[in-house]
């Protein structure tokens, strides 16, 4: 089967954690830059990369990559690509662009002439003068940086983040792709006890839940890629029913997930449910100072208030504050805190084992990880 090089997009600091979800999922990284994570892949892997991917953005198929400072070069180079192997006859292909210092700074220009060249490149195969684009939709971006022009179709469509199981909101909804990743960045592991005494929508637990069930966070959404004629209906069906085939229905999970408003704990119990992990997690309507923190060597992954606004800023100093003074409490557990607040650390009195920059949204946050000591082993 034929093997495409493909791009796993990320967050800014996330690379590390999308590069390792790919070399356990099999694939061969070939190249780690910021933003992206260049892998290798068949079509059956575009599936599974689609699928099971927890922490990254989107799954894109590299099509070219040249050096173009003219408008003539890019359409020359664009119209040898192989689009005809890609785009059915009757393709939606829809191009978007961008250009960062580069001689072709038009983006509206850029996307025309790509537009133009891979009519031509199409009109030789399929010998029409008119394209339809009634059929599949076909997401390409053009992209320019320093002259470097890389053109990809988006094999994801709706970014991974939509799993399909949040069906209640909140207000500023953490991303389900940061919140795994934070838990693959903690200390847990499955048969440790977790909390989310901040827990909203409920993504931290249920992502853990899920995790731990080895439920793939991409069965219950549609791909772009799954009506593409090259990959085939039958690839997808195959491993999806892999997917389905490696959840783990009889593990026993300890998760616990509480928040003082109760609005908060129905729209994370309809998610957990519509997730199909609800069974997994204890639910409880609890301020953070009065949640049962009984648990031994447990891990503690939290997105607590940050205090965006000024006046919000002196309530969230004692939130932090008094955080610190209680979870000092808890010299077994492992501790890990994303917010933007910048002054957590001194505030919450305690020095951080390490800390990461991530952002929740387009808000710059810190992961602040407290690490306790490991478990012991049984004897």
């Amino acid at each position: 089967m034929k093997t495409y090089q493909c791009i796993a997009t990320s967050s800014f600091g996330l690379e590390a954690v999308v590069k390792r979800e790919l070399i356990d999922l099999n694939f061969e990284v070939i190249e780690t830059e910021n933003g992206k994570i260049t892998f290798l892949a068949d079509a059956a892997g575009i599936a599974r990369a689609n699928l099971w991917l927890r922490s990254a953005d989107r799954v894109l198929l590299k099509v070219g990559e040249f050096k173009a400072t003219t408008f003539d070069e890019l359409f020359d180079q664009t119209t040898v690509l192989p689009w005809s192997d890609l785009i059915s006859k009757d393709g939606n292909f829809i191009i978007n662009g961008k250009s960062v210092k580069s001689t072709l700074s038009s983006v509206r220009n850029v996307q025309s002439i790509t537009e133009k060249a891979i009519i031509k490149n199409l009109q030789s195969k399929y010998r029409i003068d008119y394209f339809s684009k009634s059929g599949d939709s076909y997401p390409i971006l053009v992209s320019i940086l320093k002259d470097q022009v890389t053109l990809t179709l988006d094999t994801s469509g709706d970014g991974l983040h939509k799993r399909g199981y949040r069906v209640e909101t909140v207000e500023a909804p953490m991303k389900e792709t940061l919140a795994a990743a934070t838990i693959m960045l903690s200390f847990w592991e499955k048969d440790r006890v977790l909390y989310d005494v901040f827990c909203g929508s409920g993504t931290i637990p249920i992502e853990a839940a899920m995790i731990g069930r080895n439920i793939a966070p991409g069965l219950n959404r549609d791909f772009t890629s799954k009506h593409w004629d090259f990959i085939g209906s039958e690839v997808w069906k195959e491993e999806t029913k892999k997917a389905y085939l490696a959840i783990d229905h009889d593990i026993e999970l300890n998760i616990h997930a509480s928040d003082i408003s109760e609005k908060n704990l129905e729209a994370a119990k309809e998610n957990a449910i519509e997730a199909g992990v609800d069974d997994c997690i204890n639910f409880t309507v609890s301020d953070y100072k009065d949640v049962d923190y009984q648990d031994n060597y447990a891990v503690l992954i939290s997105n607590p208030p940050y205090g965006e606004r000024l006046s919000e800023q002196d309530e969230v100093r004692v939130l932090y504050k008094n955080m610190g003074k209680l979870f000092k409490k808890l010299p077994t557990w492992s501790i890990y805190i994303l917010t933007s607040y910048d002054d957590f650390e001194e505030v919450y009195g305690q020095k951080v084992s390490r800390r990461r920059k991530l952002y929740n949204g387009r808000i710059e946050t810190w992961f602040y990880q407290y690490y306790g000591p490991r478990p012991p082993r049984n004897e």
